[in-house]
């Protein structure tokens, strides 16, 4: 037998399959992406980068009359509604509420968010005199938290370590910076990463399963030291990918 005939694949075989490529990204243009916390600066920030970038963008507030205020400040199309409203009309739900607030507010959203890709970016952190430090939830992250408090949505992490201060600067073109994306199913975290890459400058890198969602949410303690040392806005670069 020669070597070609011995590397033919046996008969009645089927071929496998080629590896998917990891930056084949799905089109997301078309979803519409609400933001609970949309009136906090990271909220509002991710809201208008989105928004500028072609995005349906829909804001919820605990009061709709405060989405509303801050859609009309963003412009780009931005809406605002209270928190429940917005999770209703919207395809994915990034939560960007305050820590204090976050397992509350999921748990009054268990039936809006139903059915839905929630993408958590909350950093449980705490502050002292010797600065920011990272909580550890029962749980074991707010991204778990979120997906032990809504069992009927899909729960993904993501958009931890952008500075507020960047993403609401219009002057700002691009923001040169990786997104760390965590979940269990592939199909949502490359939502996710394709949202991401929607914004100039940024790209959505896959970064394990939601049990690694601590480490990254608890990063952004050590960004804050950076920030606060070098008068910076500090954001990530995964080299080699």
């Amino acid at each position: 037998m020669t070597s070609t005939d011995s590397a033919q694949q046996p008969t009645g075989t089927p071929a496998a399959k080629p590896a998917k490529d990891p930056w084949d990204l799905p089109d997301v243009s078309g979803l519409v992406v609400g933001v609970l916390g949309g009136t906090g600066p990271q909220g509002k920030g991710l809201a208008y980068r989105l928004a500028r970038a072609g995005q349906k963008v829909i804001i919820g507030s605990r009061a709709a009359e405060r989405a509303q205020a801050a859609a009309a400040e963003l412009g780009h199309g931005v809406e605002g509604f209270d928190n429940a409203e917005a999770a209703r009309r919207s395809d994915v739900v990034i939560v960007a509420v305050p820590w204090d607030g976050h397992g509350k507010t999921l748990e009054a959203l268990r039936a809006e968010l139903a059915g839905k890709l929630v993408v958590d970016c909350v950093n449980p952190l705490g502050f002292d005199k010797k600065g920011a430090y990272a909580i550890r939830p029962e749980e074991g992250s707010a991204a778990e938290q979120a997906a032990a408090l809504l069992p009927d949505s899909r729960v993904a992490a993501a958009f931890h370590h952008l500075s507020a201060v960047l993403l609401q600067d219009p002057e700002i073109a691009e923001i040169d910076t990786d997104v760390m994306v965590l979940g269990e199913e592939r199909a949502d975290v490359e939502i996710v990463q394709a949202l991401a890459g929607r914004i100039p400058g940024m790209r959505g890198i896959f970064a394990g399963r939601l049990r690694n969602a601590h480490q990254v949410e608890s990063l952004v303690a050590n960004l804050i030291s950076v920030n606060r040392r070098y008068k910076a806005h500090a954001g990530l670069r995964v080299t080699d990918v």
